[in-house]
């Protein structure tokens, strides 16, 4: 099987028990995932199967959408409900304050990530050496916001937020920013990932149905294809005859391409398909001398 599921992770489950658990149930070994949720977070989680583990990183790349509540007023050793309490300050809930403080981190922003991260410094995860008590110094890093909105002001101290935004962005570590902001500081106390790519709620299914379409063998009628993800590129079939540089990874010159014009207005990326319409692979446009041809990117065979 290869492919990719949109996951729908329940509260309790690590993204490593939802790879476990599809390996089980599959008995396939070459399962991954595409970007942890922390267990006490819910939302999509795409996972990648057999020969899709290689758009892994693609997928990472990815903007991601979450659903958060700030609470504000209290703020936590690990910026989240689950940690203990540090400082406690009364909310001054001016939704007009607290929209233009929210509105302000869209864009790029500088943000330290939290302790209670899987970020490794001299080869120790920083949650372990948060555990021993110890704080290091982190290095800011940069993360863009591309939309963020208020959805929802719930009386007497919490704000429902929906955010767009790049990978490696922490939404708890927003939160206490959002909240530093204001000066009451703040916490992250829900968080759902609402998409990831072409992957959202809609077309994500819990761990309960996925068992439930397997034993049905109904698993396929899920499955996303692995050029699904680059369906924004143009596409070009391969002749018969240049299936031999096809399979061996070679570059593709433009006698072989069927729909050349395609590959001319592409430029750029475009997706090669053979000529029986099975996926090889991503390739550049390139130029030699005054020939064209196609450059291997990623293959998927």
């Amino acid at each position: 099987m290869n492919g990719i599921l949109s996951i729908y992770k329940e509260k309790g489950y690590t993204s490593h028990d939802v790879v476990a658990i599809i390996r089980k149930v599959l008995h396939q070994k070459r399962v991954g995932h595409t970007g942890t949720l922390d267990p006490e977070a819910e939302g999509v989680l795409p996972v990648c199967i057999g020969k899709a583990t290689k758009v892994v990183e693609f997928l990472i790349e990815q903007k991601k959408r979450y659903l958060a509540i700030a609470k504000l007023g209290i703020s936590t050793t690990t910026q989240d409900h689950t940690g203990d309490i540090i400082e406690s300050k009364p909310v001054d809930f001016d939704k007009s304050k607290i929209k233009q403080v929210v509105q302000s981190f869209i864009g790029e922003y500088e943000q330290v990530p939290p302790m209670y991260s899987a970020i490794k410094v001299n080869g120790k995860k920083l949650y372990e050496l948060a555990r021993q008590g110890k704080t290091i110094e982190r290095k800011a890093r940069k993360v863009h916001i591309y939309d963020i909105k208020i959805t929802s002001f719930i009386p007497p101290d919490q704000i429902e937020l929906d955010i767009l935004c790049s990978k490696g962005t922490y939404i708890r570590t927003l939160c206490a920013d959002i909240g530093a902001q204001l000066g009451c500081g703040a916490h992250m106390s829900s968080l759902i990932r609402t998409e990831v790519g072409i992957f959202n709620i809609n077309n994500s299914i819990k761990l309960d149905e996925f068992k439930e379409l397997v034993d049905q063998q109904e698993i396929d009628n899920i499955i996303v294809n692995i050029d699904e993800l680059f369906r924004e590129y143009p596409s070009v079939t391969i002749k018969k005859t240049g299936e031999k540089a096809l399979m061996n990874g070679n570059k593709i010159h433009f006698s072989y391409i069927k729909n050349k014009h395609e590959a001319i207005k592409a430029h750029d990326i475009i997706r090669v398909y053979s000529d029986c319409g099975n996926f090889i692979g991503l390739y550049n446009v390139a130029i030699e001398g005054e020939e064209f041809y196609l450059k291997p990117l990623k293959l998927f065979l």
